[in-house]
C-alpha cells in the first residue's frame, strides 16, 4: 500500500469522527478547552486501536466482523440522532441531563468506538494485504491517527463556530441529531451492495 493510499485511507476514516465532533462542537457552543481535548483525543485513540485488533484477530474472526460493523454504527447514531430530535423539541427543566452531552468523557468514548468500527475491518484487510509484522503497521496507524487527531480537534471548532452562528434561531440539540442521522446512514450506504 503505497503512502498516498494510507493518506487517502485515513482521511475516509477520520470523517465520520470528523463529522461526529462538528456535532459536539454545536453541542458544545463555546470553546471548553477539557472537551475539546478529550473528543480530539478519544477519536485519535480509537482509529488507532480499532485497525490494530482488526489486524490482530484477521486469522481468528475473517468474515464476522466485516458483516455486522455497519449496521451496528448505523443503530447507535440513528438512536442517538433521533433521540436529540426528539429532545431538541422538547422544553427542558432545569438540571435536566442534555442527550448529547459532548462533556460526558463515557458519551464521548461511545461515539468514538461507534464511529472507529469500520477501522477494524480496515485491520483485517491489512493482515490479507500482506503487513505481517506490527513495524509495517506503525506508519498506517500513525498516519490514521494523526489525520484523525487533527480532523477532529478542527471539527469541534467548525461545530462551535456553526453553532454560535446558525443555532442562535434553531437549537443546538437538532443540527447534533440530524448530523448524527447523516452520518449513520452514510456508514450504512456505504458499506451496504446494491
Amino acid at each position: 500500500m503505497s503512502g498516498f493510499e494510507i493518506w487517502g485511507l485515513a482521511f475516509g476514516l477520520a470523517m465520520d469522527g470528523f463529522a461526529v465532533s462538528i456535532a459536539s462542537g454545536v453541542s458544545l457552543q463555546r470553546v471548553q478547552w477539557r472537551p475539546i481535548l478529550m473528543i480530539a483525543l478519544s477519536f485519535c485513540f480509537f482509529q488507532i486501536v480499532n485497525p490494530l485488533v482488526g489486524w490482530l484477530g484477521a486469522f481468528h474472526f475473517r468474515g464476522l466482523i466485516d458483516n455486522v460493523d455497519h449496521w451496528i454504527a448505523f443503530a447507535i447514531l440513528a438512536f442517538l440522532g433521533i433521540r436529540m430530535l426528539r429532545e431538541s423539541f422538547k422544553v427542558k427543566e432545569d438540571g435536566e441531563s442534555k442527550p448529547f452531552d459532548a462533556s460526558n468523557p463515557k458519551f464521548v468514548f461511545g461515539m468514538a468506538l461507534v464511529t472507529s468500527l469500520d477501522a477494524l475491518a480496515v485491520g483485517i484487510t491489512f493482515a490479507f494485504m500482506g503487513m505481517s509484522t506490527l513495524s509495517s503497521m506503525i506508519y498506517p496507524l500513525f498516519v490514521i491517527g494523526f489525520v484523525t487527531l487533527v480532523l477532529s480537534f478542527s471539527g469541534v471548532f467548525v461545530g462551535i463556530r456553526f453553532g454560535n452562528l446558525v443555532t442562535k434561531r434553531i437549537r443546538a440539540d437538532l443540527w447534533g441529531g440530524l448530523i448524527l442521522i447523516v452520518v449513520g446512514i452514510k456508514v450504512l450506504y456505504s458499506s451496504v451492495p446494491f
